[in-house]
Order: structure tokens, then sequence, then C-alpha cells
């Protein structure tokens, strides 16, 4: 998937003239790239058109419009569109009450790792975890992760061909499984592959 570059950025002026469009086409477009797995746990996989969105928002709230800023989001974001044959997602664990969500990340930890997808017929593909910095501390985990899900061709191939594919967490502290990731995902998700 290509990469952004600063020419496929609209100016401050230019994005606010679109932006209530662009911001519906792009939520719409997200429902097909959230994948939950249990009730707290929810994958949101990244795509060129996510990836631009947010460039385009941080851009607008920050209020940047040099050169050397906008360059600085670019390389912050493009790590995060997928290669055509890997997955990204930031993963978020979800609770709703930040007490519960403090008790529970601290017992969470590690639960980065322990997230998986399956092609129907393959082994489980393990994510390769927060690859810009370290995101648990000795006390607790983040409530956001960034996960790179790498595929091989013939798994890549079987999903051309119709497999079906499940997910799941298998943390000690929470046990989740997906028999099957929904059509809608699971489409949106091929279309990422080369």
């Amino acid at each position: 998937m290509q990469k952004i570059n600063r020419e496929d950025l609209l100016s401050l002026e230019k994005y606010a003239d679109i932006r209530t469009d662009f911001r519906a086409r792009v939520m719409q477009h997200k429902k097909n790239r959230r994948l939950a797995i249990g009730p707290n746990v929810a994958l949101y996989f990244e795509d060129r058109l996510t990836i631009q969105y947010q460039i385009q928002e941080m851009l607008r709230i920050e209020k940047i419009f040099e050169s050397a800023g906008i360059d600085e989001e670019l390389k912050t974001y493009n790590p995060l569109i997928p290669d055509g044959r890997n997955w990204k997602a930031t993963m978020m664990i979800e609770y709703s009450d930040a007490e519960e969500r403090a008790k529970h990340l601290a017992r969470l930890m590690g639960i980065e790792d322990k997230v998986w997808l399956c092609i129907n017929g393959f082994e489980h593909i393990s994510p390769i975890a927060d690859e810009d910095l370290e995101r648990t501390t000795e006390e607790k985990t983040s409530a956001v992760h960034f996960l790179r899900f790498e595929l091989t061709d013939d798994m890549a191939a079987a999903l051309k061909q119709g497999a079906s594919m499940q997910a799941g967490v298998e943390h000690s502290n929470y046990q989740h499984t997906l028999e099957l990731v929904p059509g809608n995902i699971r489409e949106s998700l091929l279309a990422d592959l080369d």
C-alpha cells in the first residue's frame, strides 16, 4: 500500500472545507475495520485512508503548516500503513470507567503478545507489538498498543480463495475467541493485501 506524501495532504484551509464529508467517509470505512475480541479488546486495522485522516486531523488540531512539522507527522504515521503482506492494527483495551480500566491494565500486562489471528488451515499469527516504543511498565500495560501481523504468501492466497479467519486473545486474565471474523471485516482486510 502506497505511503502518504506531502502532495497527498490538503492545506489546513482546504481540509476545513471538506472535513465534514471526509470524516463521515472515514467513519463509515472504519466500521469495516474494527474487530472486537471479547467485550474489552478491539483491533482497529489501519490503512492508507485511516492514516491520512489521522495525519490531517493532527495537522488541524496542532495547527501545523510548516514543512518540518508536516514531515514529522508523515514520519510518525506512515509506518502504520500496511505494506501489502501484513496488517497493522491499533489495539485498544476499552473500559469506560477509569478506575476499572486502571485495575484491569495492571492485570493485563503482556496482553499485546497474546493476541492472535488465524487463517483457516494455518497456524496462529502472533503480532509484533509496539515496535516504536515499549508501552508496558512494571505496574501496568497501556490501553493502546500497535500491532503488526505478518502473513505468508500462502496465507494471503488462501484468503483470496475464500478461507475464513478467526481471532482471539489468550492472556491468563482475558481469554476470548472469535470463531469467525465477520465477512465485512475480512473483505476489508483482504483489500490490504497485494
